[in-house]
């Protein structure tokens, strides 16, 4: 019988001449480390590192302590690009598994890839302005961006968290449960008390992304999973705070703008335990670029005020494109975040790899033409990854 890491080596060596997801496999040694972890937790699970440097990080030696086996690194965006959202892998350009024309975003692009794919159930990422929210939601699998200094942060402002792109929110369980130190589930009470904010105040949302997430939002609220109540959260813009905090230079002005924010949060979760949003005010753009679009608006506010959040399957834009549900709760709130997601699931169930990944749907794709004019923060030089 085949194995479960022989198996993920095969799909990978099929689809990722196509997909480009990754950037290096580790074909005999994760057979053999699949052998050796005979008996522990995680014996044989493969899983997806993001970057060549995720062998290295805390949680891939917390999982493969646990018997977890790293198949392979992924790809991020390569070096001088600015604002592209998709990784380089060894075979070329990350594409989107649902529409190669399409972004998979990023950072964590080969990761959520991976994952979308059906090449692995689980792969680690990290999360500085949404660069686990972001491709999980375009994707279309769950992604968690932790807790802000419950792990080892991967950049020194600290706005970058550790996070996970899983199949689903139940099968990211083992990654908070051998990640995480004290971890303990913590099963949903329905219906959450719930609000729902479209933009955070601020944003602009594309149409067709805000009705499939406000759909989603009333499904959840029809099955009883949650209670929607009236807790206005609106913010102030923080992509001034956020970059210059990103360049080391923060400023009295945004320093406050920060500051302001952090209370709106914690007056909200002081009374609400769970705040929704969509991921991105857009869906997934071409391989040329978003243009002046933030994907990154609705995310890095949770980035700068630590907040755990993530991004669960919402359904398809009318363009083939999946679209991602934000969920946040207080901070340190980890384990509350992941119940209420794989309650939420029950009645938003992960759409699974796509069902067309042939040659014939995965060639070599070609975006707009069109050029960015000014670049995606989440892709700036030295963006956290």
């Amino acid at each position: 019988m085949t194995s479960a890491v022989a198996a993920a080596l095969a799909r990978i060596d099929e689809l990722d001449p196509e997909l480009h997801a990754f950037v290096e496999l580790r074909h005999e040694e994760a057979l053999a480390e699949e052998r050796a972890a005979r008996g522990l937790p995680l014996a044989g699970l493969p899983f997806a590192v993001k970057g060549r440097a995720g062998l290295r990080s805390y949680a891939a030696r917390r999982l493969a302590a646990a018997g977890a086996v790293p198949v392979g690194s992924t790809s991020v965006p390569g070096p001088g690009t600015h604002w592209q959202t998709w990784g380089q892998g060894a075979h070329g350009r990350t594409v989107n598994p649902w529409r190669p024309d399409r972004t998979p975003g990023g950072s964590s692009a080969g990761s959520a890839v991976a994952v979308a794919a059906g090449m692995v159930e689980l792969a680690t990422g990290s999360d500085g302005a949404g660069s686990v929210r972001i491709p999980a939601a375009w994707c279309g699998v769950f992604g968690l961006k932790t807790t802000t200094g419950l792990l080892p942060s991967p950049d020194r402002t600290g706005l970058a968290s550790p996070g996970v792109l899983a199949s689903s929110a139940a099968r990211a369980e083992p990654y908070l449960r051998h990640v995480l130190d004290g971890y303990a589930p913590r099963p949903a009470r329905l219906p959450v008390p719930a609000a729902y904010s479209p933009d955070l105040g601020f944003a602009s949302v594309d149409p067709e992304v805000a009705g499939v997430t406000r759909a989603a939002v009333e499904r959840l609220a029809a099955a009883g999973v949650i209670r929607l109540v009236r807790a206005p959260v609106t913010l102030s813009d923080p992509a001034e705070a956020w970059a210059a905090i990103r360049g080391g230079s923060p400023t009295p002005a945004t320093r406050a703008l920060r500051a302001a924010n952090d209370r709106t949060l914690e007056v909200f979760f002081a009374r609400t335990p769970l705040l929704i949003t969509p991921v991105t005010p857009n869906p997934p753009h071409g391989h040329e670029g978003p243009g002046d679009v933030y994907s990154t608006a609705l995310t890095w506010a949770f980035n700068l005020s630590g907040h755990p959040a993530a991004s669960l399957p919402a359904g398809f834009t009318p363009d083939g494109c999946p679209t991602g549900l934000q969920l946040v709760t207080g901070r340190g709130t980890d384990a509350e975040l992941l119940g209420v997601a794989c309650a939420a699931e029950r009645v938003l169930p992960p759409p699974g790899p796509p069902r067309r990944l042939s040659r014939s749907a995965c060639g070599s794709p070609s975006g707009p033409s069109r050029s960015p004019r000014r670049p995606s923060p989440d892709r700036g030089p030295g963006a956290p990854r």
